[in-house]
């Protein structure tokens, strides 16, 4: 009986071991930065959209978008929400990462990010940008590149704005400081220094940006969406249902708690932030709209084959 019972035993250990990788759930760490074009994702984990599909997905606070490919390859992060920017310029560097999904998409109504300038500073136009510090949450990120694109399109060289990297929480007090004469920025932050006093709107600048763009895509190594497929796919559908949730006027009042609980941002300033319009699916044309924004800026290298970046 001890025999049988240990062959029993042996048999179903091998059973197991043989079950595809794809048809087990890993743990899904996720990786976000304080901005409400990552709303799918965070309805997606308050609503159950993931757990009904067997996902354990661990949302993780990022301070610089810039840092969340590096933190893909390390698989500290399994699924990320790099910029468009930061994600091609990754893959141009010889990271091989593809997007599974989507954030938030451009809409010249936006509102909620912009030029923040410290009060005082006397910056109302372009023009006078030059020769200032301005700070922006991510280097190649995708406030960098459309501020810049947005300068160039005004006839301003931005080689001659200097740059600096700075967390969304640091814009305030970087403004109060003196340290830097502007932010490139957006909600919360956005409109906690607006109405502290701190600093003042000098453009709602992305109106020039063409409509339906993704901010964010979501990325993962190819390697680990091919061992868990089915997960990836999961992840997918569970963000395409959170945003047909959050396109729905109704939900709005749950929108805004889920994104007030990753965020946390407190009730007045929750309830008057704009949130991005989600765009769950990127397509090639999407991303090709990057690429050619990133070439004009001499930002990649190379000429990256888009279809192949994209989860089939």
């Amino acid at each position: 009986m001890k025999r049988r019972a240990l062959l029993s035993g042996l048999a179903a250990a091998g059973a197991v071991s043989a079950l595809p990788a794809w048809s087990q759930s890993p743990k899904v760490i996720f990786g976000y930065t304080a901005v409400t074009d990552f709303a799918s994702v965070f309805v997606a984990a308050e609503e159950g959209y993931f757990k009904k599909r067997n996902l354990d997905v661990e949302l993780k606070f990022i301070p610089l978008n810039s840092t969340i490919p590096a933190a893909l390859q390390s698989d500290s992060l399994q699924i990320g929400g790099p910029t468009p920017s930061v994600f091609l310029q990754s893959v141009d560097g010889g990271l091989d990462h593809i997007v599974v999904g989507g954030g938030g998409v451009t809409a010249k109504s936006a509102t909620g990010l912009g030029l923040v300038a410290r009060a005082g500073a006397g910056i109302k136009t372009p023009q006078d940008c030059v020769g200032k510090k301005i700070g922006v949450p991510g280097l190649g990120a995708f406030l960098h590149v459309t501020f810049r694109a947005w300068l160039k399109q005004n006839g301003v060289d931005y080689k001659r704005v200097t740059f600096t990297e700075a967390s969304f929480p640091q814009h305030a007090d970087l403004l109060r400081g003196g340290s830097i004469d502007a932010v490139v920025t957006a909600d919360p932050f956005m409109t906690r220094i607006i109405d502290s006093g701190s600093g003042y709107v000098a453009s709602y600048y992305s109106t020039f940006l063409d409509e339906g763009n993704p901010t964010i895509v979501y990325a993962a190594r190819r390697e680990w969406v091919r061992m868990n497929a089915a997960a990836a796919k999961a992840f997918q559908d569970a963000v395409v249902e959170a945003a047909a949730f959050i396109r729905q006027p109704k939900n709005d009042g749950k929108v805004r708690a889920a994104i007030g609980r990753y965020i946390k941002l407190p009730p007045e300033v929750l309830a008057g932030i704009q949130i991005s319009i989600p765009g769950p699916l990127v397509t090639e044309k999407q991303l090709n709209y990057w690429v050619r924004l990133m070439k004009d800026q001499e930002m990649l290298k190379t000429d990256p084959k888009v279809a192949s970046l994209l989860m089939k």
